[in-house]
């Protein structure tokens, strides 16, 4: 129910999407790259990747990276796959946080930026993620924290008004939810973007 939700609302905002929110992604998908350092030699994952932003950031600095984007928005896609259709290196397919089309042990890394508020079933997006990652790999989450009083205000305004949004969560419930299912957190922050924006990231080892 919520996944058809975030699709429809997400085929709907596509056309504008990059527009509307390019400083919000911009700053937050730069943060995210400079955070997570990037081996050339890893093949990356990017789940719920959006119209590929994070894909052309990564690929300005090296385009022959491997990298495999996932979104529930095939619209979302459409553009990503506009925006890229030049590198060979790169795919999209669309896939649920909660069902990635891979086999076990696919990925060096796996990243996710920005959706983890919109996963109805998080442990299960999270026991996904762990389960296409190499043994030796990292995964990256960014998203917004519960622990800034604006995104307070955000969480429960639009779990009125958005259908789509499930839960923002403050940095100890997400490293909860990341130890619950089997992850070992390497490195974690909270960082801000503006006045508006509260965000956290953790990277995790199996």
């Amino acid at each position: 129910m919520t996944e058809a939700k975030v699709r429809k609302q997400y085929d709907q905002l596509a056309a504008k999407y990059d527009q509307r929110w390019s400083r919000y992604v911009l700053d937050t998908l730069s943060f995210l790259k400079s955070w997570t350092q990037i081996a050339p030699t890893d093949k990356v994952l990017d789940v719920a990747c959006g119209t590929g932003e994070f894909e052309r950031l990564i690929l300005s600095d090296n385009s022959q990276q491997k990298i495999v984007g996932t979104d529930i928005s095939e619209k979302m896609l459409a553009n990503a796959h506009q925006k890229l259709q030049f590198y060979p290196n790169v795919s999209f397919q669309t896939a649920t946080a909660s069902a990635l089309p891979f086999g076990d042990r696919s990925f060096d890394l796996v990243v996710c930026a920005n959706s983890f508020h919109y996963f109805e079933n998080p442990k299960t997006a999270l026991a996904e993620m762990k389960r296409v990652l190499k043994s030796d790999g990292n995964v990256v989450i960014l998203d917004w924290c519960k622990d800034y009083w604006l995104c307070r205000i955000c969480d429960i305004l639009l779990q009125i008004f958005d259908p789509a949004h499930q839960h923002c969560y403050t940095q100890a419930e997400f490293h909860h939810l990341l130890n619950s299912t089997g992850f070992k957190i390497q490195q974690a922050t909270k960082v801000r973007f503006g006045l508006m924006w509260g965000l956290m990231v953790a990277t995790a080892t199996v």
